[in-house]
């Protein structure tokens, strides 16, 4: 039986060890036609990070667009390469819930997540925003070692 995905939801949050899941789900994109979707979530500042002032919860929140900007960039340019249509996505909010959202709202067929890339025992442990995914998704999910 062959798998069609026509919608694939990357999630990458920039780091290095996300890049094995962009490589991932940009050849499984290839291999289907699907269009991909580069999604990045911003995290909410903390309270304890209110407190320095509103001029440092703008700056924090326009350093983490400007990192979600450029690890779209990175998915859209692997995903070019390949002749394939990437549409870059910044959300706000809890990254697994976003996601997850995103996923429903968009009929997304298949999201592809890395977990973290930790060492010694933790290296077993799906990080936090995938655990929340993979439990939480109705939609299918590629979960990629870091």
């Amino acid at each position: 039986m062959t798998v069609k995905y026509n919608k694939l939801l990357i999630a990458t949050d920039g780091s290095d060890n996300s890049k094995n899941a962009v490589q991932s789900g940009i050849k499984l994109a290839k291999s289907t036609g699907a269009k991909v979707y580069a999604v990045y979530v911003i995290q909410p500042v903390s309270v304890a990070a209110g407190r320095k002032g509103p001029d440092w919860v703008k700056a924090a929140k326009d350093m983490m667009k400007e990192d979600g900007e450029k690890a779209t960039w990175y998915v859209e340019k692997k995903g070019n390469e390949e002749n394939l249509d990437v549409e870059p996505v910044i959300l706000d909010g809890d990254p697994g819930d976003e996601i997850i959202k995103f996923a429903d709202k968009n009929e997304i067929d298949l999201i592809v997540i890395g977990t973290r890339g930790l060492s010694g025992i933790k290296r077993f442990m799906v990080g936090s925003v995938a655990d929340k995914v993979v439990r939480h998704s109705e939609k299918e999910v590629l979960v990629i070692p870091s």
